[in-house]
This record gives C-alpha cells, sequence and structure tokens, in this order.
C-alpha cells in the first residue's frame, strides 16, 4: 500500500566526522533508497540538514558559527552546494526533486500553513522528491525550529504523513547514550513516550560536533508526530536501506507508536504550528471542564495572565503549578484579560465597554497538551 514518508537526516550522518566533508556513499545510498521507494508508489519528502556543515567546509572554517548573521551566511554557501549535490545523485536516477526552504512563519499564519501543505501535497502527485531545510538565511531566532528535527516532525504533521524516520549516528534510542556508557539497553519499542520518564531515561544532548541535534530534540520530535498519528522511527542515518527494512516489518531502530484519535488539520496546526506568545492560568474548576468535559475556556476561570498577546495569538493553557494542559488560540488580549480574568462571561461588556466574544479561547480553537 502506498504510504506517505517524511525521512530526515543528520549532518552527523551527511558527513564524514574526521574531515567534515560529505560522505558520498551514505548520499549515494539514500537517493538510491528514496528513489525506490518512489519507484514503489510511496511519496517521499527528505527533510536534509548539512547545509552549515558544507559551508563551514567550502569556506575553510575549522568550527561552526556562533552568531546568527554567521551561521545564516554559511548556510548560504553550504545550501546550494548540498542541493548540487543531491541533483546530481537524484538525476541520475530520472528522479526529480525540489527544494523547499522553511521557516517558523510559513506555518504560524494559517493562510500561509494552508499554502504550504496545498504545495506539498501538488509536488508529491507530480511524483517529485522535497527536499526541505529551514531557511537559515533569513529566519529570525523567534522564528526558528531550532533544529531539523523538530522541522520534519512538523513537515511530517503537514502532510499527515503515515511515518517519520529520523535518521541519526546511533542505530536506536538506548537507555543511555551507547558512545559514553557501555551499559546502554536497546529500546525497541516505545508506546508512549512518558514511558520513557518513568524507565529514567537518560537521552543525553551532546549532539555531534557539527550537528545541532541530540537524542532530546528527536524524542521531542516523536512527540509531536506520534501525537499527530504518525508512526516514527529513529534508525541509522549511515544504513538508508535499512528504511525499506522497517517497512517491511523488520524490528531495526526504535519505532514510537502512533497514538490515537489524532488531531484534525486545523488542531494539528494549532497544536504544532503555533508558536505561544503568552500563558493563561486556571482554576480547579477550569481545568476539570477543559481536559474532562471538552468545554472551552471562559474568562471566570482564568487567575493569572501571562505575556503580552493580542487576540487570535496562541497561549497555552495552564493549571495552578505551571503544567500546560492545553494550548488554543484566544478571543482577547493580555491587556483585556487582566481586566476580565476571574469574570463571569456576562460582566464582560460593563467592564470593558463594548460586546466581547463569550469565550476566552473556544473549544473548537483548543487541544490539549499530551
Amino acid at each position: 500500500m502506498a504510504q506517505t514518508i517524511v525521512i530526515k537526516i543528520g549532518t552527523s550522518s551527511l558527513t564524514q566526522p574526521d574531515t567534515g566533508y560529505l560522505a558520498l556513499p551514505t548520499l549515494a545510498q539514500l537517493v538510491d533508497t528514496l528513489s525506490r521507494l518512489r519507484q514503489q508508489g510511496h511519496q517521499v519528502v527528505l527533510v536534509s540538514s548539512g547545509a552549515v556543515g558544507v559551508g563551514c567546509m567550502r569556506l575553510g572554517l575549522t568550527e561552526r558559527p556562533r552568531t546568527m548573521s554567521m551561521k545564516q551566511a554559511v548556510a548560504a554557501v553550504g545550501q546550494g552546494r548540498l542541493m548540487r549535490v543531491y541533483d546530481d545523485l537524484f538525476t541520475s536516477l530520472q528522479q526529480p526533486i525540489a527544494q523547499v526552504l522553511l521557516t517558523r512563519s510559513d506555518l504560524v499564519q494559517r493562510s500561509r500553513y494552508v499554502n504550504a501543505y496545498r504545495t506539498f501535497r501538488q509536488l508529491l502527485k507530480l511524483g517529485v522528491i522535497p527536499i526541505v531545510n529551514e531557511n537559515d538565511t533569513l529566519a529570525v531566532d523567534e522564528l526558528k525550529f531550532g533544529d531539523n528535527d523538530t522541522l520534519s516532525a512538523l513537515v511530517a504533521s503537514l502532510i499527515e504523513a503515515d511515518w517519520l524516520f529520523l535518521l541519526t549516528d546511533v542505530d536506536r534510542l538506548y537507555s543511555a547514550d551507547p558512545r559514553y556508557d557501555s551499559n546502554a539497553q536497546p529500546i525497541p519499542i516505545v508506546d508512549k513516550i512518558d514511558q520513557l520518564a518513568a524507565l529514567n531515561i537518560e537521552v543525553g544532548d551532546r549532539g555531534s560536533t557539527w550537528g545541532t541535534g541530540g537524542m532530546v530534540t528527536k524524542i521531542a520530535a516523536a512527540r509531536i508526530a506520534t501525537n499527530a498519528g504518525i508512526r516514527t522511527v529513529i534508525t541509522e542515518g549511515k544504513s538508508p536501506a535499512n528504511i525499506e527494512r522497517i517497512l517491511r516489518g523488520e524490528s531495526i531502530g526504535t519505532v514510537f507508536e502512533p497514538q490515537p484519535q489524532p488531531f484534525n488539520a486545523r488542531k494539528r496546526w494549532i497544536a504544532n504550528g503555533l508558536v505561544p506568545a503568552g500563558k493563561l492560568y486556571l482554576d480547579q474548576g477550569a481545568v476539570v471542564a477543559i481536559r474532562q468535559s471538552g468545554r472551552s475556556l471562559l474568562a471566570a476561570g482564568i487567575t493569572e495572565v501571562e505575556g503580552e498577546f493580542q487576540s487570535q495569538d496562541a497561549v497555552q493553557l495552564c493549571d495552578q503549578v505551571g503544567h500546560e494542559i492545553a494550548r488554543g488560540i484566544v478571543n482577547y488580549s493580555s491587556t483585556e484579560l487582566q481586566k476580565i480574568r476571574g469574570c463571569r462571561s456576562d460582566d464582560i461588556p460593563t467592564i470593558l465597554g463594548y460586546e466581547g466574544a463569550e469565550t476566552v479561547v473556544h473549544r473548537d480553537n483548543l487541544v490539549l497538551s499530551q
């Protein structure tokens, strides 16, 4: 059965550890595998790191840039070279590709989110493999994805993928970092990500010399994807052919099982696309009404407002100790909410001097946190 598959490969898999140059044998295997998947009828998206690393090599730099402007300049140099290599390899197999550069703002605005969805669907319909990266040259800190693991999960959620493969420099998830702990135990399957905390998993945050990720970001990406109903796999990037074996049912890597009742398209956008601009702290009655009864948030249930935001911005809804219970699109600005928090809906027109929405966050614009 044809499926939609997103593959993310990290810098540590794309480059040689001793020199930082592109690992062409790995790249060739990756291209061969993805082209075969396309020939089998699957729709394939590749999220590729490596632009900054390739740019560093191109410019003779010995360490990763530390400033935003330097990183953006180096990424601009490396991105062209990286795409040239991909284009040469895919062309030899008659497989068309497309470059797609995204910033977080492309997913924050609903109209741009929908447009991005339509563009991806059209490319996939045409048999093209989109190659995605963050637009490092233009992104600003507050609208950056932060890492390509997160980017790949958001892209997978956007296009309603069936699978997300996170290719990295270890063969699967372990109870500790196997590069530093010889007692690390492999974890073949994760039914729910919260069980990792119960097992006291030390996932580490080291990342590689040239990469920005680590197992922490991969688990965070798996949480985003599985909450959207997408089966997620962590496996070794140096062996891209494992993707086909895993699709055939072989037990390779670590599989994160998708969670039931994935969100509809709009709620996936709220949960994953939006960047919260503030927090609303709720009393226990409001927490129960939202979590257990599926109710909207009313002003009466708000005890504290944190941050500055406008109507239609995204906010986090938190209990009294600060745990996020949900997030959603707010109908009032932070200034308005400071005046009406704790008040009955009937009193809002009198307090504000004008009619406002009955709900602060309507249940149709609210997504429970997992």
